[in-house]
């Protein structure tokens, strides 16, 4: 009999009066059985959060760096075990599973670093006018007060180190809600913060159902929640909540743009081969997942058969055997409605060159020429292993395509010429602008966020540290300076 996960209430364990299954979304075996908080010990956690904010927010820097520090370790020694975690509740192919541990271990080790030197304070004298005689201006950051971290399933340990993290770094308490569907990388978050010397209510993890979230986030002693997901959801978080302070990362429609001057065999190679892998690479759930590639009609006829063979040449099957490249979706139901978008997309005129088959929640590498421009994979997020290519003339309209679409994420733009990549910079409405590759791209300590509807506020450690505080300015009088 499978024991059932405890949640972490206020920095130890506890268990509820009601429990939920994770399956493995490849064979539908149970991996494990977690523990639902009752009502009285969500109440108990958001309490003991509010409770010890001052007191966590004075903890010296050394505590809380120590305490990320301890992270960093137990993740790198625990590498493959929740590795093997990940890929079991989220059907991550195992090699992309390890590739996450090992980010998570640098987002803690880039707070670690960045709570050795955050809010060391900023100088301002302000004699500049004669009423500042003698007046000195020293601004710090402090934190806004607890914040609720919700996660989402697709990065179900990183994306939940992107919240916790931060929120450690400038001892700011945080309740960090998992997806249902990906709980157990989360809870052994927990498990390695409950080895530290953290103050007890400065971190929980519960595991609430998203049917009971509404009374969560509109408690007041939650003044910053920080939100990965939907778009409808995010906004609707927003909406309900208006003086909090909210940052929103909503996903995107993330295109790869390939310019006349990227038109070597080789550089054409190279760029089939990324767009295939990171349109594909987490079965297509990555916000900054390839999902539209716009070709110059100089290069089109000859890159898109490169990009079909490289997408055939992935391995599709059993994510936890290493040669596996795309596993299933996070379920069936995630599975029948790609299904449902590519066969509408076809229906409309689409062509379609390879894949557009499901078995079970595994759906095909998918190629699709030819869109129509008011279909839902033209216009939307479709979060699955499918791609359009698109023949445009020049970098005019190349771009245009790009902005073409409610959703600036991220863009990836194929050149070799520095004004292009300048001129995409200023052009294209999104967050971030990658030169010489894909959108996929991500350091974990870059500002990560997006322009229109892919959200509010950026992520990154150092950003989401800004974020999670507010300056505070204390004017200091009768000086010689």
């Amino acid at each position: 009999m499978t024991s059932t996960h405890a949640f972490w209430l206020a920095g130890r364990r506890a268990t509820g009066e009601d429990s939920f299954d994770v399956s493995n979304p490849w064979d539908g075996r149970l991996v494990g059985t977690v523990g639902v908080p009752t009502d009285a010990q969500v109440e108990e956690a958001v309490a003991a959060a509010y409770a010890v904010r001052e007191e966590f927010a004075a903890t010296p820097a050394h505590v809380r760096a120590a305490a990320l520090d301890h992270v960093v370790r137990r993740l790198t020694e625990r590498t493959e075990e929740i590795a093997q975690l990940i890929s079991a509740e989220n059907g991550k192919p195992i090699k992309w599973a390890r590739g996450e541990v090992g980010r998570a271990v640098s987002v803690f080790r880039f707070a670690s670093e960045e709570a050795r030197r955050f809010n060391g304070g900023d100088a301002q004298r302000l004699d500049t006018d004669a009423g500042g005689t003698g007046r000195l201006a020293l601004t710090r950051r402090f934190p806004r007060g607890p914040v609720l971290g919700i996660a989402p399933f697709n990065f179900p340990l990183n994306l939940s180190a992107h919240k916790v993290a931060p929120a450690i770094a400038v001892g700011a308490p945080i309740i960090l809600k998992p997806a249902p569907a990906t709980p157990l990388s989360a809870l052994v978050l927990g498990e390695l913060l409950a080895e530290t010397d953290l103050p007890a209510g400065s971190w929980s993890v519960l595991t609430v159902p998203n049917d009971r979230m509404p009374a969560l986030v509109k408690d007041e002693r939650l003044p910053v929640i920080s939100f990965t997901g939907s778009g409808p959801v995010g906004y609707s978080i927003m909406e309900s909540v208006p003086r909090k302070h909210c940052t929103l990362e909503l996903g995107g429609n993330g295109a790869a743009v390939v310019l006349a001057d990227w038109a070597s065999e080789e550089d054409l190679d190279l760029a089939a081969t990324r767009i295939a892998t990171f349109s594909n690479y987490q079965g297509g759930q990555s916000c900054i997942s390839v999902q539209r590639v716009i070709a110059d009609a100089s290069v089109y006829d000859r890159l898109v058969p490169k990009i079909v063979a490289a997408v055939e040449a992935l391995v599709t099957g059993d994510p936890s055997d290493a040669a596996t490249d795309v596993g299933p979706l996070v379920d069936e139901n995630a599975a029948r409605r790609v299904e449902s978008w590519v066969d509408e997309a076809v229906a409309a005129g689409a062509r379609l060159l390879t894949g557009g088959r499901r078995d079970g929640a595994t759906y095909a590498p998918t190629v699709l020429t030819d869109l129509p421009a008011d279909t839902r994979i033209a216009c939307e997020e479709v979060f699955g292993p499918v791609l359009s290519v698109q023949r445009t003339e020049g970098e005019a309209e190349a771009f245009a395509a790009v902005n073409a679409s409610p959703y600036g994420l991220q863009a990836g733009v194929f050149t070799h010429d520095l004004q292009t990549a300048f001129r995409a910079h200023r052009a294209l409405e999104v967050g971030g602008v990658v030169i010489g590759d894909v959108p996929s791209y991500r350091a974990d300590q870059m500002p990560y966020g997006g322009a229109k509807q892919s959200g509010v506020g950026r992520e990154g450690v150092r950003y989401a540290m800004d974020d999670y505080t507010y300056e505070r300015v204390m004017v200091l009088t009768g000086l010689a300076l």
